[in-house]
């Protein structure tokens, strides 16, 4: 299968303003939408899901811990209940306004420090799919691919889940697979690595980490950020070479 595009959206809020989604949107597969928890309002919201729909993008619901200060990066102790319903709350919202606006929510990407936490804690991980296993309709889950995949696809398919994997353009990798904490100075790719990270994984579906070891990473869909100002202006190089791969 060929690796699609995705971007996190819809995370202005009021008058603050988070990315260009216009600018963005053309060049991507799906869009991972914010829920109002961390960034995005009803406005916001809406304006995303139709020019999604104009630009015909699949749709994710990119819900978090309830941090709009933090933007959503600071962990909130939670307990498997109040996971469930962070989760099910912030789904339901996008669920019904793309409903309204004829289009579908496609599967579920939380965001930042609840997106963390799912990858390293089991429990937060069992609670987030046993959210998107008691929605009411079947929604896939978008998690990190890491070298450990099998194991995740097996807690997963014991909660009857369907996941997909997502490999990252502009972030680096630690040795085990992780990403990089943001406090780090190399965290954040440069363009001209960013784009060399994306070659690679579309050539070889490999990563180098931050100390030089080679990762093999198989994903489904590559994320970049509209926060990152180098990912915005690489994303059509981006789009074409993931093209490229594809006609190969």
């Amino acid at each position: 299968m060929s690796i699609r595009l995705n971007c996190d959206l819809g995370e202005s809020y009021g008058q603050w303003t988070m990315g260009t989604d216009e600018a963005i949107l053309p060049f991507v597969d799906q869009a991972s939408i914010a829920c109002g928890f961390h960034a995005g309002d009803p406005m916001v919201l809406r304006r995303t899901l139709v020019l999604a729909k104009q630009h015909r993008v699949s749709v994710g619901a990119h819900p978090s811990y309830p941090d709009l200060v933090g933007f959503g990066r600071r962990s909130i102790s939670c307990n498997s209940e109040e996971i469930i319903a962070l989760m099910h709350y912030q789904i339901a919202a996008i669920d019904g306004m793309a409903k309204s606006a004829g289009i579908e929510v496609e599967y579920v990407k939380p965001h930042g420090a609840l997106y963390n936490d799912m990858m390293i804690n089991a429990s937060v991980r069992g609670a987030i799919m046993s959210a998107v296993e008691s929605y009411y309709r079947p929604i896939r889950l978008m998690v990190q691919a890491t070298p450990q995949c099998d194991q995740l696809n097996i807690e997963a398919q014991d909660k009857g889940v369907e996941l997909l994997f997502e490999g990252f353009a502009d972030r680096c990798y630690a040795d085990d697979g992780t990403l990089l904490s943001r406090s780090e100075p190399e965290a954040v790719h440069s363009l001209e690595k960013m784009l060399a990270q994306v070659e690679q994984l579309c050539d070889k579906g490999t990563v180098t980490t931050i100390s030089g070891k080679t990762l093999s990473l198989n994903i489904d869909s590559l994320c970049v950020h509209g926060d990152n100002q180098n990912a915005v202006d690489a994303i059509a190089e981006i789009r074409q070479r993931l093209n490229n791969s594809r006609s190969r």
